[in-house]
């Protein structure tokens, strides 16, 4: 992004997020704030500033836990639910490898903040843990899927 522009930076990072989302370029989920900062080389205040435009316009929404989405898509619960959402699945047994920081962000689009409060929480209710090995592993199903074991 040009710097000093007349029309203020952040409203060019918003008319571009706009024409992203009117071509389907961006169709749920936006980026995160930090892959939106690399993305537009500007200041956390300036995306910040571009989205609560944006917002305003009614063109995005924020979902706390979850992220920006294009009014009217997406999934919009918090992330610890749909990572918790991985243990549920078939075939995730206790003793499983749990997915890294950097697999769930990227599988997500979350960053990684989002994600490590997401695990502190799942390792608070006792699903997840350290591995023998470098990593965490699955300690407990969550309710609803099978049975709870340690």
């Amino acid at each position: 992004m040009p710097q000093g522009s007349p029309r203020g930076t952040y409203l060019e990072v918003s008319e571009s997020l706009r024409e992203k989302i009117r071509k389907g370029e961006i169709t749920e989920a936006l980026p995160s704030q930090s892959a939106l900062v690399s993305q537009y080389t500007v200041s956390r205040s300036t995306i910040e500033r571009a989205l609560a435009a944006l917002k305003a316009q009614g063109v995005i929404e924020s979902v706390q836990g979850a992220g920006w989405f294009v009014v009217g898509t997406g999934d919009r619960r918090p992330l610890v639910e749909k990572v918790t959402d991985l243990l549920r699945a078939d075939g995730v047994s206790v003793g499983d490898r749990f997915p890294t920081e950097k697999e769930l962000c990227e599988r997500f689009g979350a960053s990684r903040t989002a994600v490590r409060s997401a695990i502190a929480q799942m390792e608070g209710q006792g699903l997840i843990g350290k591995g023998a090995a470098r990593g965490r592993e699955v300690r407990a199903l969550p309710a609803g899927r099978g049975t709870q074991t340690v």
